[in-house]
């Protein structure tokens, strides 16, 4: 007998029939002798529509009083899950973040787990009732309600299996798995049996939406083993593993991509000054992530080029903090553009092979797809091309890398070049 936590998103909870999949799916685990903790979302749309509904009032709302309001979707779903249970004659419990309780910092709206107290759930456990927790919140030392954020479900669910040493976390979602890339993308992407906690942690950080990234943290930092699964297909699912054993049979893991990049260059800098001791001091100041970011002299001259990308939102604020404060200088050039999107090969293997970058550039150049900007660090590789551009740039990365294929004959390809 293991422990086992489930968490279903909203999607799965959608409505009463999904609900009803989902407890027939925690009755299988029961009846095969587990422990079960349920971790539940709110159902799908129902935090859009609370927050709809405050911002009616209100456009901007108090922090406190939209936690309260939008922890109330989970318990909506905690609830009635555990009825169904109780219906199927499986004893169950439903639990707000509160009542756990899950203990969190001050930050309402993007709170962070301080401490999880299990006693309650590990008594319901003992007495064989199965824990269905809501997702998503907790509880500060005020007594106040918080919330973790938009994903915040997984966070809890990779937290309480952390807290109780479950033998395993099973996310359940609406695809079947990790894949190579997005299937509607490219049809052609390969479901993943495996995939190491660093992969993934790079994959949920540059946009894949299986897996919410501060979970993925949270599971390395606590060795705790992740299951990616299907609600409605049967599978085993992705598995999550710790460490790089898997980083051996493959090159590359994955591609993901973010579309909500916008680039800005800075050219004609005098070589004579430290620009990026101004320049990321006045975007951090603002509040603005840079994500890319590449310096380069230009050749046969006696200036400087600095490149960097930010979120896609950000881009009118930061196009014109660096023009007051670069612009007055009549050398300087500064450029723009939101119409870019951010492709990104993924995998421990990148490790100890040379020349990815050169294998991009040239599998993207017979595609006519410039390359705009490229940077690497150890187990990946991420470029910067036109937006327009993106679709067809994921398939021809996909199909240079062999992401279709089997993966050991990928690997002995990849070694023999």
């Amino acid at each position: 007998m293991g422990l086992i936590v489930q968490k279903f998103g909203g999607s799965s909870v959608a409505d009463l029939d999904l609900m009803q999949i989902v407890a027939a799916k925690v009755a299988e685990t029961v009846a095969a002798g587990h422990q079960v903790v349920v971790v539940v979302s709110a159902m799908h749309g129902e935090t859009d529509r609370l927050i709809k509904l405050a911002k009616a009032i209100n456009n901007s709302p108090s922090p406190r009083e939209m936690d309260a309001l939008l922890a109330t979707g989970e318990q909506l779903s905690t609830a009635l899950l555990a009825i169904c249970l109780i219906n199927r004659g499986i004893s169950a419990c439903s639990y707000t973040g509160a009542q756990v309780p899950i203990y969190t910092d001050d930050a309402h709206n993007k709170a962070r787990i301080l401490s999880i107290d299990t006693k309650n759930i590990r008594r319901d456990l003992a007495a064989g009732k199965v824990a269905v927790v809501a997702g998503f919140q907790g509880i500060n030392e005020h007594g106040d309600v918080t919330t973790l954020g938009r994903g915040g479900s997984d966070t809890t669910a990779v937290a309480l299996a952390a807290a109780l040493q479950a033998d395993e976390c099973q996310i359940y979602t609406d695809v079947k798995g990790v894949y190579t890339t997005d299937p509607r993308i490219e049809p052609k992407a390969r479901l993943l049996d495996k995939i190491t906690i660093n992969e993934m942690l790079e994959m949920a950080s540059l946009g894949a939406k299986v897996l919410q990234s501060r979970s993925v943290e949270l599971a390395g930092r606590h060795n705790v083993p992740v299951r990616v699964l299907s609600t409605l297909e049967e599978g085993k699912g992705t598995l999550v593993v710790l460490g790089d054993s898997h980083g051996a049979n493959l090159l590359v893991s994955g591609i993901a991509f973010n579309k909500d990049e916008a680039k800005i260059i800075l050219s004609g800098l005098s070589l004579q000054e430290n620009h990026l001791m101004r320049l990321l001091p006045l975007l951090s100041n603002a509040n603005i992530e840079v994500d890319m970011l590449v310096q380069n002299h230009i050749q046969g001259g006696d200036s400087q080029e600095i490149t960097f990308t930010t979120h896609k939102n950000d881009f009118e604020k930061a196009l014109n903090l660096v023009q007051n404060h670069f612009g007055h200088d009549n050398r300087v050039n500064i450029t723009g553009s939101d119409q870019v999107a951010k492709l990104s090969l993924i995998g421990v293997g990148l490790r100890s092979h040379a020349n990815i970058s050169g294998r991009i550039m040239l599998a993207l150049a017979q595609e006519n797809i410039d390359v705009q900007l490229i940077t690497t660090s150890e187990i990946k590789v991420s470029i910067l091309i036109a937006e327009n551009l993106l679709e067809n740039g994921v398939r021809t990365l996909h199909a240079a890398f062999q992401l279709d294929g089997n993966p050991d004959q990928e690997y002995m390809r990849a070694a023999a070049q």
